[in-house]
């Protein structure tokens, strides 16, 4: 019978060198490690263990393997020390040759032993004790754990590691490359080194420490607001029935409109993209990718611009020039300026900032520049050299510094250029023409017939320019011009191309030097058709740049936002190529802008909408279009359904079925169609007549997949398909892409209606998301820690006011269109159907706005109130109301990230804007609804005002407009009802505090939020002037004088009422 050694001493199992039941083999615990095939392995450099063989048996699983860790502390006993703990054992642990301090395992036997064993023991004959022997040779010359404790009689692990050859095992840690530490099996520490597969992005969930008191504090609002209303509809003001009645339809509006903006509020989160998985998913070297190639999918930018004397050429050659200095792969990136106006100084300005380009975008990948656009890096007012460890930074930054100095005289030189060339080349074509008179007249000049000569505008290289001319003629005007595409920068090499040391230049040794392909566009316009504004130049840009370079993936910019951070591409890419990123129809990053007042007096900021509203939307289905800042995928602009969507039935859409595959009718306007059908499910078909057109579709939609490198990435494409280098363009390509912008191409097709950019409101871009959220796509909202875009916002009162108005008529347009959510598909969540609904019903909110302003006046003019009187009910439930909000609105602000101030501009702002630009909107939607009025806007300029020195002059410029009149009017009236409400009280036999303070109350609280309307008004001395402050009094105290004298104070009221009869 075999027994253990004591635990105190070295941990190791002895048994029987010669006794024990005949058949039963010595018991052993062996160390092994299971292979992925199933097979087990011996790290104790014995023979396999076999647990399948004729030996196998029931108890053949007490014979268990153990990695132990060789150190001092635990080796085996010497010879004689076995021999003393029990005679009639030996030990069975192996230990390597002298040359190694500590073997690498021990072996323990068990008690357990099969019939079978002992006869493979007598066929081994004497080998058993050999290598034993061999085995414990080190420990027969020395005992070095003796050697290794220290003074206290504890093991000291310090010598053992540093003054031995410790070894730590296998794993991903540490792997020795002696060749006697080789374990069986041919594993080497790469197998280690693979790393496991990581998500490209996750969510960042709001604590439930802010997010749970939010909701609670709705429902207890929501429970509040129903029984006040309830009570003021029970309790009405028999003295002032229609006071009380207009105060409590505005009220009930007021809740209803409360209600659909905070609903979709109800799930916000947050998104965080891990960049560096990024790299090393599609950028680095893997058995499909050996040279470690870009298998990122293509991007293709849209810059968008129009006039460029409202959107000056110098900005977006800048916004241009921070494109192609971004940081993603040259090959695949591709840029395209649309250029609406079809403008000679925009052509050449583009042509100037490519050229500019060629040490710009080298000196930015050289340093690491942030941002890439010239004019805000070098507007910086911080250290520029901080974090910059090259020692030619400094010469280099004065060098290009210089360069763009030169290149900004230069873009500000073209329109005189372009004048004098011009007015040369048409001198000389006068001449032409005379000295052709001459010949024909016998070299005699007839002055009854004058030479006429077209004044045409030339461009550099001696030819007419074929778009709009700087003295309009027949073909050469902005609606009647011929449709111009210039491809500025050819298609870069696949491999990149290093510069050189160039004295005249800077040195670029070691620099890619590549520029991304830049292509000119403007389409053709003709008279009578219809280019459908912004949204026909991008549909046209869409069809050119699937011709020629067809990325799977589009940024939408406009000409005034430039990238601030150059990753922002690789971030929105990140969402795209994850799990689930083949549902997603676009990344809509946060509008951030510069040159702002600091105070934001008319909340162009807008953080309350960008980093509130879009963030609750994301946990919905996602963020609205708002027209720039925005990557859509190809594939989804087409009109086609996602790969995959749920249907949300119910009342409240609780229940959700993935949808089924949707049927396509061969005729659509067939009666045979169901009435139930929704058109935004059917299949886009009417592409138009290009056949390299269509044939770039599957290739889009292939590219634009994300990488099936995991077993839940679904529709996904293989690892490397993207490697196959772009081929150069060629005319017959080009020559495709000219002919897919004429203004005859969309005829007949469903461009505009189901296909790119949505046609028929002057909001196309909120038009454009929902159609692809009612088909079952899903949008993510990525908010970079650095600002991704930047761009600037007019902060002219007047400018600003009129760009409300364009958003407001457009939501007007939304609500009496199909495009109304109400009409929506059931692939629309519920919360994100009340968001859309709340997008066309908020301007109608302008109606009750303006009523409920004027209220605080009427009831002082009148002495009355909106209630009987100032009871507790009311007051307590006025309180209740006021403070759920205020804590509403505190969370808010917590777990969007907003500031105080920021969120009380807001409010302000509601109200100016919704007194003037929403009442409008309103009128004209009606207007065009019921009358067919068509509404033109114009473009906001990107001036600056005329004080050039001070970057916030345009901010006190006053320019008169019509909207102005309704915020006026109500200011005036509420000053002057004011005083009314003074005089009254103060000359009635028994004064009405109660009343008048409670109209003082709503009438402060009116002008409180007119003040930066008030402050635009006063001009740049943000002072009124004391000749008006005499004549105000002067007309307040006339015209309450007045009134009293018409309408004098009642002198009579009772107990109850507060009226006392004389």
């Amino acid at each position: 019978m075999v027994n253990p050694t004591s635990p105190t001493k070295k941990p190791a199992m002895t048994q029987s060198s010669s006794g024990g039941s005949s058949g039963r083999p010595p018991p052993a615990v062996k160390f092994s490690r299971r292979t992925s095939s199933g097979r087990v392995v011996s790290l104790s450099r014995d023979d396999d263990l076999d647990v399948s063989g004729e030996f196998a048996g029931p108890n053949d699983y007490i014979n268990y393997t153990v990695l132990m860790p060789p150190t001092p502390d635990n080796q085996p006993m010497d010879e004689s020390s076995s021999s003393a703990a029990d005679p009639g054992t030996s030990s069975d642990v192996k230990r390597e040759g002298q040359g190694r301090s500590y073997g690498s395992s021990s072996r323990f036997g068990t008690e357990t032993q099969g019939p079978g064993r002992r006869g493979r023991e007598e066929d081994r004959g004497g080998d058993g004790g050999g290598k034993m022997d061999r085995g414990m040779s080190l420990m027969r010359s020395e005992n070095k754990s003796m050697l290794l404790r220290s003074q206290t009689g504890d093991f000291d692990h310090n010598r053992w590691l540093f003054e031995t050859k410790g070894r730590y095992g296998i794993g991903n840690a540490f792997w020795s490359e002696e060749k006697e530490d080789d374990y069986d099996g041919g594993m080497t520490m790469a197998d280690f080194m693979d790393k496991p597969w990581k998500p490209l992005t996750r969510k960042v969930k709001v604590p439930a420490a802010i997010l749970s008191p939010y909701r609670l504090l709705i429902v207890l609002r929501l429970i509040a607001l129903f029984f006040f209303l309830g009570w003021r509809v029970t309790n009405p003001n028999e003295d002032a029935m229609w006071l009380w009645g207009m105060s409590v339809v505005c009220e009930i509006w007021f809740a209803i409109s409360w209600l659909l903006d905070v609903l979709p509020k109800f799930n916000p989160i947050n998104r965080a993209a891990d960049l560096v998985a990024l790299k090393d998913k599609f950028e680095q070297p893997s058995p499909s990718n050996a040279h470690g190639r870009s298998d990122l999918p293509g991007v293709d930018v849209f810059v968008s611009t129009a006039d460029p004397e409202k959107e000056p050429p110098l900005v977006t050659a800048n916004t241009i020039l921070s494109i192609m200095a971004t940081d993603y792969p040259v090959e695949k990136l591709s840029c395209y300026i649309s250029d609406d106006g079809g403008a000679i100084l925009t052509f050449e300005a583009m042509a100037e900032a490519v050229n500019f380009a060629q040490v710009w975008v080298p000196f930015c990948r050289k340093h690491n520049i942030e941002p890439r656009n010239p004019e805000s890096y070098f507007s910086l007012k911080a250290d520029p050299t901080k974090n910059k460890k090259r020692l030619d930074f400094v010469k280099d930054r004065r060098w290009i510094k210089r360069e763009y100095d030169e290149f900004k005289v230069r873009i500000n030189g073209l329109p005189e250029a372009i004048r004098r060339r011009s007015d040369s080349y048409n001198s000389r074509e006068e001449r032409k023409e005379k000295q052709l008179a001459r010949e024909k007249n016998g070299g005699v000049l007839s002055e009854e017939e004058p030479i006429k000569v077209t004044k045409a505008t030339w461009m550099a290289d001696g030819t007419h320019w074929p778009g709009t001319w700087l003295n309009p003629a027949a073909d050469h005007t902005k609606g009647d011009h011929a449709g111009i595409l210039q491809v500025m920068s050819k298609v870069p090499e696949s491999e990149p191309v290093m510069g050189h040391a160039d004295e005249k230049r800077l040195d670029f040794t070691g620099i890619d030097i590549r520029l991304p392909m830049f292509a000119y566009v403007s389409r053709e316009k003709r008279p009578g058709y219809d280019h459908n504004k912004k949204a026909g130049a991008m549909n046209a840009m869409v069809r050119a740049s699937a011709i020629l370079s067809n990325g799977p993936f589009i940024l939408n910019l406009d000409c005034d936002h430039y990238i601030y951070n150059s990753q922002a591409i690789r971030e929105g890419m990140c969402f795209m190529m994850d799990r689930g990123g083949d549902r997603i129809c676009y990344i809509q990053f946060p509008q951030r802008f510069e040159g702002i007042d600091p105070s934001d007096r008319y909340a162009n900021h807008n953080t309350v909408f960008f980093d509130g509203n879009m963030r609750a939307l994301d946990g919905l289905q996602g963020p609205v279009y708002v027209g720039t800042g925005c990557m859509f995928r190809r594939y989804a602009l087409y009109g086609f359904l996602p790969p995959r969507a749920n249907d949300y039935k119910g009342m409240f859409g609780l229940k959700k079925t993935p949808s089924k595959a949707v049927h396509v009718l061969e005729d659509e306007d067939s009666d045979q169609q169901p009435l139930t059908d929704h058109p935004d499910l059917n299949m886009p078909r009417k592409f138009g007549n290009s056949t390299m057109f269509t044939d770039s579709i599957p290739i889009a939609e292939f590219q634009g997949r994300p990488l099936a490198d995991h077993i839940s990435v679904k529709n996904g494409r293989p690892p490397g398909a993207l490697l196959v280098p772009r081929s150069p363009l060629d005319a017959p390509t080009v020559a495709e892409a000219v002919a897919v912008i004429s203004c005859w191409y969309e005829d007949n097709t469903e461009w505009g209606d189901r296909i790119g950019w949505i046609y028929g409101s002057v909001t196309e871009d909120v038009v454009t998301g929902y159609r692809m959220h009612n088909r079952g796509w899903r949008s993510v909202y990525c908010i970079t820690k650095r600002d991704a875009f930047r761009g600037s916002a007019p902060i002219n009162l007047t400018d600003r006011l009129h760009q409300v108005l364009r958003w407001a008529t457009g939501s007007v347009e939304i609500f009496f269109s199909k495009n109304n959510a109400l009409f929506g598909t059931r692939r629309l969540k519920f919360l994100q159907r009340v968001a859309y609904l709340n997008v066309g019903i908020y301007p109608f909110t302008s109606i009750f706005l303006v009523v409920y302003c004027f209220l605080p006046a009427l009831s002082l003019f009148s002495g009355q109130f909106i209630v009987q009187g100032l009871d507790v009910a009311f007051l307590l439930y006025l309180l209740i109301i006021t403070i759920t909000l205020t804590l509403i609105s505190l969370l808010e602000v917590k777990w969007s990230g907003i500031g105080l101030e920021e969120w009380w501009r807001n409010e302000q702002f509601w109200v100016i804007g919704g007194t003037s630009a929403h009442l409008v909107a309103v009128i004209q939607g009606l207007l065009k609804v019921i009358a067919g009025i068509e509404i033109s806007f114009k473009l906001t300029s990107k001036s600056a005002g005329e004080d050039v020195d001070d970057i916030y002059a345009d901010l006190y410029v006053v320019k008169w407009t019509s909207l102005f009149i309704m915020p006026l009017t109500i200011i005036i009236i509420n000053v002057v009802a004011v005083v009314i409400g003074f005089s009254r009280t103060i000359y009635s036999v028994i004064p009405q505090w109660s009343k008048l303070f409670g109209g003082l109350f709503f009438s402060f609280w009116v002008l409180v939020h007119m003040y930066p309307f008030i402050k635009g008004l006063l001009g740049r001395r943000g002072r009124v002037p004391t000749i008006v402050y005499v004549w105000s009094g002067l007309i307040s105290i006339t015209v309450s004088l007045l009134w009293i004298s018409i309408n004098p104070p009642d002198a009579s009221t009772s107990a109850s009422g507060g009226n006392v009869s004389i």
